[in-house]
């Protein structure tokens, strides 16, 4: 399992630098009270396994991942299921809590969903449950590799969230 440290080290090749906190921030809502931010600016590094085959998805840490979205991003067929703690660690090297997209296995395609765009900088974790990288899309896209897709239905959870107004 990569550490912190390696973590640091990998990113700084990029000038992107690793905060640490006090206080855990293993959920979307923790670290953002950690990083002062909105819940939508983490961005949560997901394992979902597509007809069994891994596959990691990083997006707005206020949206929800479409199955039919992730296969079709993915070119996959099958059950799109979460994996256990232990399929989670074999397939990322890092422990739920504290997955991130950086340093993953060459193998294992991550998809950086477009959701991400509404935000100058966003923030996901650094491989342990006490860290946050402020980063722009651009930069994750290049630092993990990744493709950007669209795997959630933004304007569908958009308009979920909105409050009517009463007239």
């Amino acid at each position: 399992m990569p550490s912190i440290e390696e973590v640091k080290d990998y990113l700084r090749a990029y000038d992107i630098e690793v905060l640490e906190f006090a206080q855990p921030t293993p959920t979307s809502e923790t670290a953002a009270q950690a990083v002062g931010c909105t819940v939508a600016e983490i961005a949560k590094s997901i394992l979902f396994m597509v007809g069994g085959q891994p596959v990691m998805v990083v997006t707005s840490g206020d949206m929800k991942v479409k199955s039919s979205k992730i296969k079709k991003a993915a070119g996959l067929t099958g059950k799109v299921k979460f994996p256990d703690a232990e399929e989670v660690i074999r397939h990322t090297g890092y422990a739920p809590g504290g997955v991130c997209p950086f340093l993953l296995p060459k193998d294992l395609p991550v998809l950086i969903d477009a959701s991400l765009r509404r935000f100058s900088r966003v923030y996901p974790a650094a491989g342990n449950d006490y860290s946050a990288v402020p980063m722009t899309v651009d930069q994750l896209l290049k630092v993990t590799g990744g493709r950007e897709a669209e795997v959630c239905d933004l304007a569908a959870q958009l308009n979920e969230n909105l409050i009517p107004l009463k007239g």
